[in-house]
C-alpha cells in the first residue's frame, strides 16, 4: 500500500473518533457514506482504534459509541454554552461564505466531540428546534477558499491580484491589500486598498473571478476594517422619497443603514434624502418592503429597478 493510502487512513480513523466523540451513536453505515468507503473497511478503522486503546462500545443494530467517561483533554461547558454553540452553529450555516462552511463544521465537530454524553443528547434535542429563515442570493463563486486566501494575506499582510467583474460586468485586473471582510445585504465584501485607484474599495466575493495571493508585502499598516468603511470610496447616489407619515415608526429605525441624511415634514408627508451606495441591490429591496407608501423623487431609474424587482416577485407567486 503507498503512503497516499496511510494517510488516507490516518485522516478517516482520527475522524471516525471525532465523530464517536462528538455524538451518543454513531452508526456503521452513516461513517460509510460520509468516508465514502465500504462497511468493511469502517469495520477495520473501529478495529484500529480498539486496539489503540480507544473505549469503544459496539450493539448490534444500534451503533458505536464510546464508553461513557472517555473524552478528549477536559473541555468543560455550561448548558447555556452548549446552547450557545447550537445557535450559532444554525446562523453559520445560513450567513457563513461557502468556502468557510466545511471548516466550520469540522471545527464544531471538534467542540462536539468533548462534550458528556448529556450535552450530547441537549445538542440532539435542541438543534432541529431552532432554524433562521433568510432570503440568500444565488451563490456564484468558483473560486475555491477565497475568504480563507483573503484571510491569510491579511494574516500574512501581502498583497492579493484579483480578475474583478464590476456592476455593469467589465472585468479588470486589480493589485489590492486586504484590510478585512464584512457582511451586508446577503454578500460577503472585501474591504481594501487598491494599488491601482491609491484608495479604499470594496469588492464583492462573488465577483472576484480569479484570486493569486502574492509575496509582495503591504505598503502600510492597516486598523480594524469598521475603521475603513467610512473611508470606501464607493461612488455613492442620492436618493429622494416622499413617504406617508404613518409608516414611519416602523422605517425610522432602519433609515440610517441605508443612507439616510436628513427628512422635511411636508404637507404631502416626508421628504426623506438618502445617500447610498447600494442603488442596484439593497436600497431597492429595503424600498420594496414600504413601497406602497412611498414615492420616487428622485433618481428617475430607481422606478424601473423597482418595477423590475416587482415583476421578478409576481412571476415567482404565479
Amino acid at each position: 500500500m503507498n503512503e497516499d493510502h496511510y494517510i488516507k487512513k490516518i485522516d478517516r480513523v482520527t475522524s471516525i473518533l471525532v465523530q464517536l466523540q462528538s455524538k451518543a451513536i454513531v452508526r456503521a453505515q452513516d461513517l460509510a457514506d460520509k468516508f465514502e468507503v465500504s462497511i468493511r473497511t469502517i469495520y477495520r478503522d473501529i478495529k484500529t482504534l480498539e486496539n489503540a486503546g480507544i473505549p469503544i462500545f459496539g450493539e448490534a443494530g444500534s451503533g458505536y459509541s464510546l464508553v461513557d467517561g472517555y473524552k478528549l483533554p477536559p473541555v468543560m461547558f455550561t448548558k447555556e454554552e452548549v446552547l450557545s454553540f447550537i445557535t450559532a452553529e444554525k446562523l453559520m450555516q445560513n450567513f457563513s461564505h461557502e468556502s468557510l462552511g466545511s471548516h466550520y463544521n469540522s471545527a464544531m465537530e471538534k467542540v462536539k466531540s468533548v462534550l458528556r454524553n448529556s450535552e450530547k443528547n441537549l445538542v440532539t434535542d435542541i438543534e432541529n428546534q431552532i432554524n433562521i429563515y433568510s432570503y440568500q442570493p444565488e451563490k456564484t463563486d468558483s473560486i475555491k477558499n477565497i475568504i480563507p486566501t483573503i484571510l491569510e494575506s491579511i494574516s500574512e499582510k501581502t498583497q492579493l491580484k484579483i480578475n474583478y467583474e464590476s456592476a455593469k460586468t467589465e472585468a479588470s485586473e486589480r493589485i489590492i491589500e486586504a484590510v478585512g471582510i464584512f457582511y451586508e445585504f446577503n454578500y460577503w465584501y472585501v474591504m481594501a486598498f487598491c494599488t491601482m485607484r491609491k484608495d479604499y474599495r470594496q469588492f464583492r466575493v462573488d465577483r472576484i473571478l480569479k484570486i493569486i495571493k502574492t509575496e509582495n508585502p503591504f505598503h502600510q499598516e492597516y486598523g480594524k476594517v469598521a475603521d475603513y468603511k467610512q473611508k470606501s470610496n464607493t461612488e455613492k447616489v442620492q436618493v429622494k422619497l416622499l413617504v406617508e407619515k404613518k409608516i414611519m415608526p416602523h422605517i425610522m429605525h432602519s433609515m440610517k443603514y441605508y443612507g439616510w441624511i436628513s427628512d422635511e415634514e411636508t404637507e404631502n408627508g416626508m421628504l426623506l434624502t438618502f445617500e447610498t451606495s447600494w442603488i442596484d441591490e439593497g436600497f431597492p429591496r429595503w424600498l420594496i418592503t414600504f413601497a406602497d407608501y412611498a414615492t420616487i423623487i428622485e433618481p428617475e431609474y430607481l422606478k424601473d429597478t423597482m418595477a423590475d424587482l416587482i415583476q421578478n416577485i409576481s412571476k415567482k407567486l404565479n
